[in-house]
């Protein structure tokens, strides 16, 4: 079974970022330095949404206070 990826840059699944949340993950920055997740820049290329990773990582954390801080 396939995890479903919330980053098409770096290829990490919700999953993972949820385990980073679980794990004490507060902030975008906090799943960036975890997962890697947000740190690409082909997210107009990759992701089927054509936007960056950032919004769909941010409404997991239970603080939504972070803004995009990727590379794309």
């Amino acid at each position: 079974m396939k995890q479903e990826l919330i980053c098409y840059c770096k290829q990490v699944t919700i999953d993972e970022v949820l385990k980073s949340i679980e794990n004490g993950a507060k902030s975008l920055k906090d799943i960036q330095k975890t997962t890697n997740a947000c740190t690409g820049n082909q997210c107009k290329e990759l992701n089927p949404k054509g936007i960056c990773c950032s919004g769909d990582i941010n409404k997991l954390l239970p603080s939504k206070s972070q803004t995009c801080s990727c590379n794309c």
